[in-house]
């Protein structure tokens, strides 16, 4: 399969608008507590504040991309490691217990690594496709 750069450039683009908009949407401009609360060594106000300069990153380098794989190698493994966390948080937690105390909270534990294991098979396509193209 093969993807176009116009493809791949909205692709970062994608990945930068889930990053701030699920952000600021699930957090509620970081007020949801809930959120906070329920993971806070990775998902603390600062560590969702991260997740969005993360996002503004991806941005950045939307039009770029191609002179940058090494960076794109690094978004890969930063998805990954959210992937892996989400993963390890929903073995070990109650998600049902999270939805209870707020639905916002619930459905952003519910999706979050989802989304990060979409775009870390997103990231690792263009940065192993990158070396294809030398």
């Amino acid at each position: 399969m093969k993807i176009s750069k116009g493809v791949i450039s909205k692709g970062f683009v994608l990945s930068g608008i889930m990053n701030i908009g699920g952000v600021l949407i699930f957090s509620r401009f970081f007020t949801n507590e809930v959120i906070s609360e329920t993971d806070p060594a990775v998902m603390s106000n600062f560590g969702l504040l991260m997740i969005v300069v993360w996002g503004l990153i991806f941005l950045s380098i939307a039009q770029k991309h191609e002179q940058l794989n090494w960076l794109v190698g690094v978004f890969a493994i930063e998805k990954f490691v959210y992937g892996f966390n989400w993963i390890n948080w929903i073995w070990n937690n109650d998600l049902s217990a999270v939805y209870n105390q707020d639905q916002m909270a619930g459905i952003f534990y519910a999706i979050y690594g989802i989304n990060d294991w979409f775009f870390f098979v997103f990231f690792l396509y263009v940065f192993i496709k990158s070396f294809k193209s030398i």
